[in-house]
């Protein structure tokens, strides 16, 4: 176990009445070692992605583990031409968190969530500071957020 101050992450999720274990640990180099050390399979755990829709417009987009975002298929529900990711400073400051720690709870602004079908079950997702993951269920997840379900990854 690492010692790791609060996060506005876990501040939120505290008061959100939402049932979760936090699972704070040192460095990982892999999703599969980040995986192992929360106890779960790599498409378990949940990739927070920020992405520009248009000016001052974000959105989260919650990906399975060894997934990544389609950009036709999340166009195509967003009724869109062009998305884009932000650069790492931008995301940290429409988000409040920096690349690696991305996640919609205690962000800055409550922005838009997309997530994933195949988000089901136990997952982890990230707990606002490196080496921090919030495990819970995946339908409560999607729920509190309010997310928008699709098929929006590929393998």
């Amino acid at each position: 176990m690492v010692d790791t101050p609060s996060t506005p992450a876990l501040e939120a999720l505290a008061t959100s009445g939402i049932a979760h274990d936090v699972t704070r640990h040192g460095p990982v180099s892999s999703l599969e070692e980040a995986a192992a050390v929360r106890g779960l399979e790599p498409d378990r755990l949940i990739k927070t992605m920020v992405v520009r829709r248009g000016e001052d417009d974000y959105l989260f987009v919650l990906v399975p583990g060894s997934r990544s975002i389609s950009w036709p298929k999340l166009r195509t529900l967003l009724g869109v031409n062009r998305l884009s990711m932000p650069d790492a400073a931008t995301a940290k400051e429409v988000t409040g968190y920096e690349r690696g720690t991305i996640t919609p709870f205690g962000a800055t602004r409550a922005w838009p969530v997309v997530a994933d079908e195949r988000i089901t079950g136990r997952v982890s997702i990230g707990g606002g500071a490196h080496g921090v993951g919030v495990t819970l269920d995946g339908g409560v997840l999607i729920a509190h957020l309010q997310a928008t379900v699709a098929d929006v990854t590929d393998a």
